[in-house]
């Protein structure tokens, strides 16, 4: 099983999603306060079921909130983002050099963030 780990620095707090293997799933915005960032760590649980749009196809089929989002950097990478209900951005990826491997993060999310303990990183 993953873990969430939140990190709060003088500039907020943020976490990130990591997988078993201790790799980085997705990392969060800033928050201004640690609840906050909690309170997005609750909301990654709620909308990790939602479906996916492949905004690397050419007249992709929109899909209603919350949903993860593929999408191609200028870099040539796929990444995903993780949108709320109400379109906000909750979780975002790295960048991966397949759809496949970019298809499988999300997958590794649906499996991890339901379940994961949370955690605070000791500074």
């Amino acid at each position: 099983m993953g873990k969430f780990v939140i990190k709060t620095t003088d500039a907020g707090s943020h976490f990130n999603l990591l997988a078993t293997n201790g790799q980085v799933i997705g990392t969060s915005e800033k928050y201004k306060s640690e609840t906050s960032c909690k309170e997005g760590i609750e909301s990654v649980r709620r909308c990790c079921v939602g479906g996916v749009e492949d905004q690397t196809v050419e007249g992709y089929e929109k899909v209603k909130h919350p949903k993860f989002e593929i999408f191609e950097d200028k870099g040539g990478k796929f990444r995903f983002r993780l949108k709320a209900r109400n379109g906000e951005i909750i979780l975002a990826s790295q960048g991966y050099k397949t759809k496949d491997t970019c298809l499988n993060g999300i997958e590794s999310v649906k499996k991890n963030a339901p379940e994961s303990p949370v955690v605070k990183e000791e500074e």
